[in-house]
């Protein structure tokens, strides 16, 4: 389980640092930078994919994605007494992602590029990379590391084995220096992060793939949009938790039960409903019908993530499903930790009465996201 999750020079990011549950609401007023947390945690996992340096290229780029005010604001700026304005910067421009778990911590620190006279001269640079055991990282505990364009890591006897050559400065040492002898934490952490599962794209228009009959095979892990919806409900019923899934649906709608009908390899999910003489095919339900049961495919996976994070999962949503979303949640967090983005007041009163519940609510100062009510846990950033 991730323990402690910190953020610094990312958008309204400026300095986060968030101590975890394992079920996590995190909640505030448009604007305050819930979604740029849930980018932020993205971005993060999309380092184990190799692919941070094009996530943020999507993005405008690193300069569209630094923090865009003073590097410290003054007390006098603070209290109105003196113009927001810039200072005298004392660090160097960085983008700093970073986590640590019960076993393991990982920072990564992305800066401006050195000059060149390439055509990728806009691309962001990795600064400093490490790796190590515990809560935070000493000359003692760190297992790998990467400054500039060099890389180690700890060999068996606990001495430290080079990279033998620089790396590219876009080549995070999660993809390229992960090594089932020497650099066997790196190849753990890369596989478990590339584990996490991020549900915001879920489709439930009236063209969504999940309402169309599609070629099925074995889906343990529903896909980002749900295009595969019926398989994974099917791979439930088979190798899941089949009373559980039947459970979740009737929780929300009571004599309700799904079936998946296979034709020629093409699996199509209905539901039958208390009262109707037939079952009414996906095309056919409802928008919020629809995601809730895409939520409980999500949430009831057969192989259950160590980090499982739902963006607005109570859009479409009927309010009188938000309880019976909250009591599905809760009951995923005893296998995977959780956490859900949301502004829904409903489904943050129903979460509250779960046991491992932590609720963040950020907000807005001068531009800058904060935490209320919270106590930053302990953090150090690996310096340059």
């Amino acid at each position: 389980m991730i323990t402690t999750l910190a953020i610094s020079g990312y958008r309204s990011l400026r300095d986060v640092r968030l101590a975890l549950e394992p079920l996590n609401l995190v909640t505030g007023p448009n604007g305050s930078g819930k979604s740029s947390l849930y980018r932020a945690l993205r971005l993060l996992a999309d380092i184990a994919q190799g692919r941070i340096i094009q996530s943020l290229a999507a993005e405008g780029g690193l300069q569209s994605t630094l923090w865009a005010g003073p590097e410290s604001f003054s007390r006098a700026m603070k209290e109105g007494a003196a113009p927001v304005q810039g200072t005298v910067r004392r660090a160097p421009v960085s983008l700093r992602l970073g986590y640590a778990s019960e076993d393991y911590g990982y920072a990564i620190d992305l800066g401006l590029p050195t000059p060149s006279g390439s055509a990728f001269g806009l691309d962001p640079e990795i600064k400093v990379e490490t790796l190590w055991v515990g809560e935070m990282p000493t000359p003692r505990n760190l297992i790998a590391e990467r400054r500039g364009a060099h890389m180690r890591v700890r060999d068996d006897s606990g001495g430290w084995r080079g990279s033998g050559a620089d790396q590219a400065p876009f080549d995070s040492m999660m993809t390229h220096f992960a090594d089932s002898r020497d650099g066997f934490e790196l190849l753990l952490l890369r596989e478990r992060m590339r584990a996490w599962r991020f549900y915001d794209q879920l489709r439930i228009d009236q063209d969504a793939p999940a309402r169309k009959p599609q070629v099925g095979t074995h889906t343990p892990v529903l896909a980002g949009d749900g295009a595969d919806l019926a398989a994974a409900i099917q791979t439930i019923f088979e190798i899941g938790d089949r009373d559980g899934l039947d459970a979740a649906v009737d929780d929300a709608f009571p004599g309700a039960r799904l079936r998946v009908v296979v034709n020629d390899f093409y699996f199509g999910l209905e539901m039958h409903q208390h009262g109707l003489l037939r079952p009414l095919k996906a095309a056919e339900l409802s928008d919020g019908t629809l995601r809730y049961l895409l939520l409980v495919a999500a949430l009831m996976s057969p192989r259950p993530p160590s980090l499982m994070v739902l963006n607005e999962p109570e859009a479409s949503l009927h309010p009188d499903l938000l309880a019976p979303l909250a009591r599905l949640v809760a009951r995923a967090a005893a296998r995977s930790q959780i956490i859900i983005v949301s502004h829904a007041e409903l489904l943050v009163s129903a979460l509250e009465q779960e046991s491992g519940f932590g609720r963040i609510l950020l907000e807005k100062e001068l531009g800058e996201t904060i935490v209320r009510d919270r106590e930053a846990p302990r953090w150090s950033w690996p310096s340059r």
